[in-house]
């Protein structure tokens, strides 16, 4: 299990940060790099309009239904062609398409199929998504120990019960690892879809600050959609991470 971070040496390294910004932002003195208070005082009024957190709403709201999308159907997938070779030999190439489909032509064809809908775009995210968790997971239940495999059924353990108390705490890691990475790719994509295809969410408004040159309000967007997803990472998958780990101490 991970060590705890300590938090000190966490505040010194977003210091360091702030620090190297401020001196390239004096450095490049143009309105294209603009300093860090610039940037935070742009933040605050987003919030204090009420402008920000909706947009940030809407988004984050794309973002989960396309991250319990992906995951659902990844985590299915990839444990059957895990624990089922045959499945796996005949899905491998599908699975190798998709992996390297790009991402903009699954958002342009969901938008053509089915048109400039929200379930389109959700749908998009997801379709790029899902090989990734089912590449992961099938790493997982390739190596699940059989000696617990043989004594559930010892035991006969029936299906969920099996799923419950032997498949899922070892695959814990590849879930946690898939669900990180998943919510990384994911806001990523969803503001793409919202460039191209949707008249709200940060990736709209960032469109509209991009043909203005407003580079301010666009690291605003960025800094506090980045602060939102980092904190589901400290204080929803982190705990979750140590609960689920408890049976291995």
């Amino acid at each position: 299990m991970r060590p705890r971070a300590n938090p000190w040496w966490q505040l010194a390294s977003i210091l360091l940060l702030l620090g190297l910004w401020q001196v390239a932002a004096g450095i490049a003195d143009s309105r294209v790099l603009p300093v860090p208070m610039e940037v935070f005082v742009v933040l605050g009024e987003g919030l204090a309009s009420g402008e920000l957190p909706y947009h940030l709403v809407v988004t984050l709201a794309r973002v989960a239904a396309s991250f319990v999308l992906a995951m659902s159907i990844g985590i299915a997938v990839g444990i059957a062609m895990g624990r089922l070779p045959a499945l796996d030999r005949f899905l491998d190439s599908w699975l190798v398409l998709f992996l390297n489909l790009p991402a903009l032509v699954t958002i342009i064809l969901c938008y053509v199929w089915f048109g400039l809908i929200e379930s389109a775009a959700v749908l998009a995210v997801a379709i790029n998504k899902i090989p990734n968790v089912v590449v992961t997971v099938r790493e997982g239940a390739r190596s699940l120990d059989k000696d617990l495999d043989e004594m559930a059924q010892v035991y006969r353990l029936n299906g969920p019960a099996r799923l419950r108390h032997v498949v899922l705490p070892q695959l814990a890691p590849y879930l946690l690892a898939s669900a990180r990475s998943g919510l990384a790719l994911i806001w990523k994509i969803v503001l793409v879809v919202e460039l191209l295809g949707r008249s709200d969410g940060v990736g709209f408004q960032l469109s509209l600050f991009f043909q203005m040159f407003d580079v301010a309000n666009i690291l605003a967007y960025a800094l506090a959609f980045i602060a939102i997803v980092q904190a589901i990472e400290w204080f929803a998958l982190r705990p979750l991470e140590r609960n689920l780990n408890r049976w291995r101490r």
